[in-house]
Protein backbone atom coordinates (compact mmCIF):
# COMPACT_ATOMS: atom_id res chain seq x y z
CA UNK A 1 0.00 0.00 0.00
CA UNK A 2 1.27 3.62 -0.49
CA UNK A 3 -0.78 7.00 -1.09
CA UNK A 4 -3.65 4.78 -1.20
CA UNK A 5 -3.10 2.37 -3.75
CA UNK A 6 -2.46 -1.21 -3.42
CA UNK A 7 0.39 -2.95 -5.34
CA UNK A 8 0.70 -6.47 -6.69
CA UNK A 9 4.31 -6.36 -6.74
CA UNK A 10 4.60 -9.60 -8.83
CA UNK A 11 2.79 -7.84 -11.60
CA UNK A 12 4.92 -5.02 -11.75
CA UNK A 13 8.27 -4.37 -13.83
CA UNK A 14 11.21 -4.88 -11.50
CA UNK A 15 14.56 -4.84 -11.83
CA UNK A 16 17.19 -7.00 -10.59
CA UNK A 17 20.40 -7.26 -8.92
CA UNK A 18 22.97 -10.24 -9.17
CA UNK A 19 25.96 -11.54 -7.63
CA UNK A 20 26.99 -14.42 -9.27
CA UNK A 21 24.20 -16.75 -8.96
CA UNK A 22 22.31 -14.96 -6.43
CA UNK A 23 19.92 -12.10 -6.22
CA UNK A 24 20.78 -9.34 -3.67
CA UNK A 25 18.26 -6.79 -4.53
CA UNK A 26 15.04 -6.02 -6.33
CA UNK A 27 13.15 -2.79 -7.62
CA UNK A 28 9.97 -2.47 -8.63
CA UNK A 29 8.60 0.23 -10.17
CA UNK A 30 5.72 1.65 -11.98
CA UNK A 31 5.62 4.68 -15.27
CA UNK A 32 2.99 7.07 -14.96
CA UNK A 33 2.82 9.92 -17.24
CA UNK A 34 6.40 11.79 -16.67
CA UNK A 35 7.33 9.52 -13.54
CA UNK A 36 9.24 6.79 -12.37
CA UNK A 37 7.80 5.44 -9.20
CA UNK A 38 9.86 3.75 -7.04
CA UNK A 39 7.01 1.04 -5.56
CA UNK A 40 9.22 -1.18 -3.45
CA UNK A 41 13.13 -1.61 -3.23
CA UNK A 42 14.70 -4.44 -1.13
CA UNK A 43 18.31 -5.12 -1.11
CA UNK A 44 20.01 -8.47 1.02
CA UNK A 45 22.31 -7.92 3.07
CA UNK A 46 21.57 -4.22 3.44
CA UNK A 47 24.70 -1.97 3.04
CA UNK A 48 26.68 -3.76 0.13
CA UNK A 49 26.02 -1.42 -2.96
CA UNK A 50 23.35 -3.34 -4.59
CA UNK A 51 20.35 -0.73 -3.43
CA UNK A 52 22.69 2.01 -4.76
CA UNK A 53 22.97 0.06 -8.07
CA UNK A 54 19.43 -0.22 -8.65
CA UNK A 55 18.16 3.23 -7.64
CA UNK A 56 20.77 4.49 -10.05
CA UNK A 57 19.81 2.16 -12.43
CA UNK A 58 15.65 3.18 -11.74
CA UNK A 59 17.03 6.96 -12.46
CA UNK A 60 19.10 5.78 -15.58
CA UNK A 61 15.99 3.95 -16.74
CA UNK A 62 14.09 7.38 -16.29
CA UNK A 63 16.25 9.53 -18.19
CA UNK A 64 16.76 7.01 -21.12
CA UNK A 65 12.36 7.26 -21.02
CA UNK A 66 12.69 11.23 -21.34
CA UNK A 67 11.18 11.07 -17.67
CA UNK A 68 10.81 14.35 -15.45
CA UNK A 69 11.35 12.55 -11.88
CA UNK A 70 11.78 9.20 -9.87
CA UNK A 71 9.88 9.20 -6.69
CA UNK A 72 8.66 7.06 -4.06
CA UNK A 73 6.57 6.65 -0.88
CA UNK A 74 7.65 5.92 2.56
CA UNK A 75 6.86 5.73 5.71
CA UNK A 76 7.56 8.39 8.92
CA UNK A 77 9.04 5.20 10.98
CA UNK A 78 11.33 4.10 8.05
CA UNK A 79 14.51 6.38 9.42
CA UNK A 80 17.11 4.12 7.70
CA UNK A 81 15.25 4.66 4.13
CA UNK A 82 14.92 8.40 4.76
CA UNK A 83 19.20 7.89 4.96
CA UNK A 84 19.55 6.29 2.23
CA UNK A 85 17.29 8.10 -0.09
CA UNK A 86 18.29 11.58 1.10
CA UNK A 87 22.18 10.69 0.73
CA UNK A 88 21.37 9.37 -3.17
CA UNK A 89 20.03 12.73 -3.68
CA UNK A 90 16.20 12.54 -3.16
CA UNK A 91 14.40 15.12 -1.28
CA UNK A 92 11.58 15.28 0.55
CA UNK A 93 8.61 16.44 -1.37
CA UNK A 94 5.66 16.18 0.29
CA UNK A 95 4.34 14.50 4.17
CA UNK A 96 0.64 12.91 4.11
CA UNK A 97 -0.34 12.95 7.44
CA UNK A 98 -2.37 10.41 8.31
CA UNK A 99 -1.85 8.38 4.96
CA UNK A 100 -0.96 5.15 6.84
CA UNK A 101 -4.13 5.49 8.97
CA UNK A 102 -6.19 5.77 5.66
CA UNK A 103 -4.39 3.06 4.04
CA UNK A 104 -4.70 0.79 7.29
CA UNK A 105 -8.51 0.91 6.57
CA UNK A 106 -8.20 -0.79 3.36
CA UNK A 107 -5.28 -3.05 4.60
CA UNK A 108 -6.05 -4.04 8.58
CA UNK A 109 -2.81 -5.98 8.68
CA UNK A 110 -0.31 -2.57 8.29
CA UNK A 111 0.79 -2.33 11.82
CA UNK A 112 0.54 0.12 14.44
CA UNK A 113 4.11 0.47 15.36
CA UNK A 114 6.94 0.31 13.16
CA UNK A 115 10.44 0.46 13.00
CA UNK A 116 12.57 1.67 16.33
CA UNK A 117 8.76 1.08 18.19
CA UNK A 118 7.93 4.61 16.13
CA UNK A 119 3.90 5.01 15.99
CA UNK A 120 3.22 4.45 12.01
CA UNK A 121 0.89 7.45 10.71
CA UNK A 122 2.70 9.13 7.81
CA UNK A 123 3.96 9.16 4.39
CA UNK A 124 6.55 10.62 2.75
CA UNK A 125 7.31 11.16 -0.69
CA UNK A 126 10.81 11.77 -1.95
CA UNK A 127 11.72 12.54 -5.18
CA UNK A 128 15.06 13.30 -7.40
CA UNK A 129 13.97 15.70 -10.07
CA UNK A 130 15.85 14.36 -13.97
CA UNK A 131 17.88 17.22 -15.47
Amino acid sequence: MAHGVAYDLPTLPTLVAASGDDVVGVLAYIIEGDSLEVVSIDAVPPGHGAGTALLATAVELARSRGLRRVWLITTNDNIDALRFYQRRGMRIAAVAPGAVDRSRLLKPSIPLVGAYGIPLFDELTLELLID
